[in-house]
Parts: structure tokens; C-alpha cells; sequence
């Protein structure tokens, strides 16, 4: 999911600001108080994380699939990430997208392909970004965080396809989220060595050699270019969470896993 690529210079941008803007937005000593002052805003917060919820809590064990809006239908990884979802879908997990194009599009026709949930979390942006056709059920977000926390609270693993900022700022937030031990037993899949070839190396011999990280942060994620061991690595994880769920009994609350 890569909604920062069409920010800067796209067509048909919105009139006036999104909500992310206005929330992000500094007053002015001068200025007069907002119409809506930020403490009212947190009921609009509170509505988004309610939908979310009500919305995604019977969903089975999902797996959200992110990468660049601006892969073609042509490109081999829009067809390997297409192939990846139906192989999810078949193996019935419910495929999670941000409901846009490129990567996102083939996932979610992935998931239709082989049977399953499609699901897509769009978000407001300042430039035209529509659901696409092949989302079963969408949600629409104002606010990045409450569209973040559904992302990770409603799935099992994160598979991550080549893509610009908002891929990355995806990628980046499992990573924290995993090292601090704030999510366990997530695989997180880059899938496309060429790409992620860079960025892994420079994790490797610059960040951990310089020990901003410890070694052991390198086994956070895997890189593969096989759709079927992306699958794999998602679906033992969904096996390791039943058996601690049925060997503690303390599931996380209304997380609609099992």
C-alpha cells in the first residue's frame, strides 16, 4: 500500500484539507478557536476505531499485503502478489489490502480469485484514490493511526511488495512493533530480493554492524520471491497462535482470529 506516491504534483487533489491535515495543523496565536477544537475531534477518532471494529471483527485470520499503487497489471509483481493472495485465500486467511491500485488491486483480485475475504482500508487523501472493484468489504478512514492499528490488529503477518514511502513507512512501524515485542509470533514477508537487496544489506553491514541494532533484529523478517513461502511463513504463524490461544485460553478479546 503505497498511498504517499501520488501526493506531491497529483491531479485532481480534493478542495480544502483532510482531516489528517487539520488534526497535524499548528493554530496561530491570532487565530480565533477552531469551529472544531481538537478535544471535540477525538469523538470522530473514537467513531473511526468503533467502525473498524465492528466492521473487521468476524473477519478470519487476516494477512495484509502492501506495495506500490503504481505497480501495472502487466508487471510480474502485481501477478506475484495476485498469486500470493489466492494462495492465502485458499489456505483461509482473509486477504487485507488499503483498497487501491497496483499492488493493492492485485491482491485483493487474489483473494477473489481463490474464494476469499477481500478486504479494503482505504484512507482520505488530499488527491482522488478509489476503492478498487475487486474489494468485498471496504472501510474508509480519516485518520492514518486508526487505519494503522486495524492493519496490524486484524492480522496474522504482513507481507510487503516493493514500494515507495508508504510502504515503507508500513514496513518500518511491524518493524518497531515486533523488535519492542508490542506484536510476537508476526512474520514479516519483503517479497522481491532485487528490490529489498539494498535496504537489507544496509540493515545488515551499516545499522547492526554499527550495533544501532542487535544481530538478532536481522531475523525480524524474511525476503523471499516465492509466493507459496510467503504463504508458508504466515500460515505457521497462524498455527503457533491457535495452539498458544488453546494452551492459555487467553486469546486477545474480540480480535476475531478463531
Amino acid at each position: 500500500m503505497d498511498d504517499a506516491e501520488g501526493a506531491r504534483g497529483a491531479p485532481g487533489r480534493r478542495p480544502g484539507e483532510t482531516e489528517d491535515e487539520r488534526l497535524f495543523s499548528l493554530p496561530l496565536p491570532e487565530a480565533r478557536p477552531a469551529p472544531t477544537p481538537d478535544t471535540w475531534r477525538v469523538l470522530r477518532i473514537l467513531g473511526e476505531f468503533v467502525e473498524g471494529f465492528d466492521t473487521l471483527a468476524a473477519l478470519p485470520p487476516g494477512v495484509t499485503i502492501f506495495g506500490s499503487a503504481r505497480t501495472k497489471p502487466d508487471d510480474p509483481l502485481y501477478l506475484a502478489a495476485t498469486e500470493t493472495a489466492r494462495l492465502l485465500a485458499r489456505a483461509g486467511f482473509a486477504v487485507i489490502t488499503g483498497g487501491g491500485p497496483g499492488i493493492m488491486e492485485a491482491a485483493n483480485k487474489g483473494a477473489k480469485a481463490g474464494d476469499g475475504v477481500s478486504i479494503g482500508l482505504n484512507i482520505e487523501l488530499p488527491f482522488e484514490q478509489g476503492t478498487n472493484a475487486y474489494v468485498d468489504t471496504a472501510v474508509n478512514f480519516r485518520y492514518f493511526f486508526v487505519r494503522k492499528t486495524m492493519f496490524v490488529k486484524y492480522s496474522v503477518g504482513f507481507i510487503v511488495f516493493p514500494g515507495g514511502f508508504g510502504t515503507l513507512d508500513e514496513l518500518f512501524e511491524a518493524l518497531t512493533l515486533i523488535q519492542t515485542e508490542k506484536i510476537k509470533h508476526f512474520p514479516l514477508v519483503l517479497f522481491g530480493g532485487a528490490y529489498w537487496r539494498g535496504l537489507v544489506s544496509w540493515f545488515r553491514d551499516t545499522v547492526a554492524a554499527e550495533r544501532k541494532i542487535e544481530p538478532r533484529d536481522l531475523e525480524i523478517f524474511t525476503v523471499t520471491d516465492d509466493p507459496a513461502e510467503a504463504v508458508a511463513a504466515v500460515t505457521r504463524a497462524r498455527e503457533t497462535l491457535k495452539a498458544i490461544a488453546e494452551k492459555t485460553a487467553q486469546a486477545r478479546p474480540g480480535h476475531g482470529l478463531w
